[in-house]
């Protein structure tokens, strides 16, 4: 049976066991995990859809599946995750991109002018997702990359030589624990001097679950994704207050603070970013509707 099994239906056949798992995205995990087995590309794969399928693709294929079903995210199995129109690597060491966090790119674009050089820090850098991004899509713009996790940094520092050519020599990755103040330390980037001197921008994406809610959530985040990266505190905003106001002394006067947030978080971390002192504090929601990210500006 399996000799004849053509790719077409293969995938269809991936796709009723993962919908009967009551899987929601059962029809493009299906896909994707197809695509890796196989190595190819969508294209070629709808072109090759009525070729029969080898015995020993069927078995990877399998294999894939049963850990899909633990509830293992197809973007840890096959190892990278599109954001932004890239791809990027990730392990059980960093957040998988999510589209939410676009919103945070989307808002720090509108900010940064593409014919102008800028300095950049990212908190918990995690994948690079953020920092690679914003350099990629300015290419004038420095940055600094700081987590505190060292297997983290390696995937960001694979992703810095994947995403664009030039921008691994815009970018340093410094293993540093993000709420303390050794990131300070005068370190060099290529083409942009030290980057202890005032910086046009701070992204960051910090932890925002609170501790008690951890068990809670869905079992691919939650047995999944770094507890690191999840943990925010017993009210989830714990890294917040450490974050912001040595953020503030940070920048540069009109510099930015952009801070991913939790849908129900906005009017307490605003309350944080006005008492450190940023002015026109703005909320952007994502495309649920949900506020995802606060623009703070240092007068």
């Amino acid at each position: 049976m399996s000799a004849t099994l053509t790719l077409e239906a293969l995938q269809r056949r991936m796709t009723q066991r993962l919908d009967s798992h009551h899987n929601e995205t059962a029809a493009l995990d299906a896909r994707l995990l197809l695509e890796h087995a196989s190595g190819l590309s969508p294209t070629e794969l709808a072109m090759q859809a009525k070729h029969n399928a080898a015995a020993s693709l069927i078995n990877d294929t399998n294999a894939l599946l049963a850990l899909r079903l633990t509830g293992m995210p197809v973007a840890k199995i096959i190892g990278h995750k599109e954001f932004w129109g890239r791809r990027f690597h990730v392990s059980a060491a960093v957040l998988d991109p999510r589209p939410d966090s676009e919103t945070l790119i989307e808002a720090a674009l509108s900010l940064l002018p593409a014919n102008k050089a800028r300095r950049l820090i990212d908190f918990g850098t995690g994948s690079g997702c953020l920092l690679l991004t914003l350099l990629a899509e300015r290419p004038l713009a420095t940055g600094l990359g700081i987590d505190k996790s060292r297997a983290a940094l390696s995937m960001a520092r694979r992703n810095a030589h994947c995403v664009e050519p030039d921008v691994r020599r815009r970018v340093a990755l410094r293993n540093s624990d993000w709420l303390s103040a050794d990131w300070r330390a005068n370190i060099s980037i290529k083409a942009g001097g030290p980057v202890d001197m005032p910086v046009d921008m701070i992204v960051a994406n910090p932890p925002y679950i609170g501790s008690d809610e951890i068990a809670t959530l869905e079992r691919d985040v939650r047995l999944f994704d770094p507890r690191l990266a999840l943990d925010g505190g017993p009210d989830g905003i714990s890294p917040y207050r450490a974050l912001i106001g040595p953020s503030f002394q940070r920048l540069k006067n009109g510099g930015h603070l952009l801070l991913e947030i939790g849908a129900t978080q906005a009017a307490a971390i605003s309350a944080l970013m006005a008492a450190a002192g940023f002015s026109d504090i703005l909320a952007r929601q994502d495309l649920a509707g949900r506020d995802r990210v606060l623009i703070g500006t240092k007068p």
